[in-house]
């Protein structure tokens, strides 16, 4: 014990071990964060910084967000059609001349009626894998994509043999403007059928694919459906809101 201080060996001997196992925590903490090692340990390489096999990760469903996309688009669109028409409709102006629309319509729309049922029936081939009902039915509604383009050129010539053009009438414009409008958007989602019957024609080689077709059948098919809903709604405007 020194004089004119309270500090005795003790003491001495606690502030050396503590200043002891502070340098050799300080030297491990170097080892692992510095060069010395790449685990914790510094024996080999850590666990938690190892990189994500990309080959497990699942795959974003990129065809989902296009397909809500082209739904909003499309809406979007015709909505803004729809209430034009539904104006100049209402107002009755001198030159809106409504008339009967020809029997065809009806066959339109059972035709793209009969295509979503057709492709309900295909989703659920793709669904369970069964590669066989699932090329079956796709091109069971790829050809009726193809008789109802074939029925609306039917209907659009029928109305133009009866002297129903475009200018002149503004009920007449809007009927073919609308139509021509639904016709190119079910174009497109024809060549998204085409797309997945190719897909379908064989039966998948692994998981990953199985996955792909389904997410893909999901996207087109809400594409499909939104295109028979939307046809039933100009039906119901172009033939009874007159």
């Amino acid at each position: 014990m020194e004089i004119g201080t309270a500090e005795t060996i003790a003491d001495v001997e606690k502030v050396r071990t503590s200043r002891s196992r502070l340098s050799n925590s300080s030297s491990s903490g170097s080892g692992k964060n510095g060069g010395g090692g790449d685990g914790p340990d510094g024996d080999g390489p850590d666990r938690n910084d190892s990189p994500i096999d990309a080959s497990t990760a699942p795959d974003v469903d990129k065809s989902r967000y296009i397909a809500y996309f082209l739904i909003l688009a499309v809406g979007m669109t015709f909505a803004g059609l729809l209430g034009a028409y539904l104006m100049l409709a209402t107002n009755k102006a001198a030159e809106w001349k409504s008339f009967d629309l020809p029997a065809q319509i009806w066959v339109s729309t059972i035709v793209i009626l009969l295509s979503s049922v057709s492709y309900v029936l295909a989703e659920r081939g793709i669904n369970g894998n069964s590669f066989e009902t699932a090329r079956k039915w796709l091109v069971a509604t790829t050809v009726l994509g193809a008789v109802f383009v074939a029925s609306q050129l039917v209907l659009w010539l029928e109305l133009v043999g009866r002297g129903y053009y475009m200018s002149g009438n503004p009920y007449a414009g809007f009927f073919y403007i609308l139509t021509a409008a639904h016709l190119v958007h079910v174009a497109g989602g024809m060549i998204a059928l085409g797309s997945m019957l190719l897909k379908a024609w064989y039966p998948a080689m692994s998981e990953r694919e199985i996955v792909r077709r389904r997410d893909l059948g999901r996207s087109v098919g809400l594409y499909w459906h939104f295109m028979g809903l939307l046809w039933v709604v100009l039906f119901i405007m172009l033939g009874f809101w007159k």
